[in-house]
């Protein structure tokens, strides 16, 4: 085996990087015992605060604001150490385990590095990194560690990457289009049955997860992140609809007061501004 990872950093700057952390692990120990908010934070409370930070860290990389991504990951970095402090206080765990924990699960899953292991590539290393988390204790089933809280697209990528991890996984794109023709085509025939019950529009309902799904499939066959796809067509219909308001305000009108054709007009002209 080799021991890359225990050999000593030759940067220069790594005793700076140390006493940095170590400085906010004081300042944390500090504020817990002497700041009243605090001292009175679960882990539970700042749960949500968490995700906050995690969608507001995902912002800035999408706006690629980096003077907001360096707030952010410090944001984070907080956090975890907050989590940790908290930990110790319970005596369940602190940040030297933390840190030895996923220090050890990095080596482990990288044998390719670590150990005589070959790899063609990066596919490989992917398959390999889910065929070693399956076998760690506490991982029953390939798709164990994806998060039931995740946003269902999200979801949906991660449950498709796992388990094309372990081999189950379509030839080629071609295969993945024709399944989102064929949901597509089964989501049509389910609609013409004119659905008027819960128990239809639930089966019409599935239809359409379906094609989501099998789409979402096929962005991961040919390397677009759909996530980021649809959060770039979000903010595109944004900045388009906030010009037609622009607009019709300057004209002196209100969206209510328009009709579709005077709004497509304006959006029309919105694509080209």
């Amino acid at each position: 085996m080799s021991n890359y990872y225990l050999t000593p950093s030759n940067d220069p700057s790594r005793s700076k990087k140390l006493e940095a952390f170590d400085r906010l692990l004081t300042i944390m120990d500090e504020l817990r015992e002497l700041c009243p908010w605090d001292k009175k934070q679960t882990m539970d409370s700042l749960r949500y605060l968490t995700i906050e930070e995690v969608y507001e860290l995902s912002d800035a990389i999408v706006n690629k604001d980096y003077n907001e991504l360096e707030k952010e990951l410090g944001d984070i970095l907080l956090h975890i150490v907050f989590y940790a402090k908290i930990g110790s206080e319970k005596k369940i765990f602190d940040i030297e385990s933390v840190l030895t924990a996923i220090a050890d699960k990095l080596v482990n899953r990288h044998p390719h590095i670590y150990s005589d292991v070959k790899v063609s590539g990066e596919k490989e290393v992917k398959d390999n990194w889910e065929k070693i988390k399956l076998k760690e204790k506490g991982n029953k089933s390939v798709l164990g560690g994806v998060p039931n809280s995740l946003p269902a697209l999200v979801k949906a990528m991660r449950i498709q990457e796992k388990a094309s991890g372990v081999g189950f996984e379509w030839d080629n794109k071609e295969q993945v289009w024709h399944k989102v023709e064929e949901e597509i085509q089964e989501f049509v025939e389910e609609l013409e049955t004119n659905p008027q019950t819960e128990e239809d529009k639930l089966r019409l309902e599935d239809e359409f997860g379906d094609i989501i799904f099998s789409l979402i499939n096929y962005s991961r066959f040919i390397g677009i992140n759909p996530e980021n796809a649809l959060e770039r067509t979000n903010r595109k219909f944004i900045k388009r609809f906030q010009y037609i308001e622009n607009q019709a305000k300057e004209r002196g009108n209100s969206l209510v007061d328009m009709n579709l054709d005077e709004m497509e007009l304006l959006w029309q002209a919105a694509k080209k501004a």
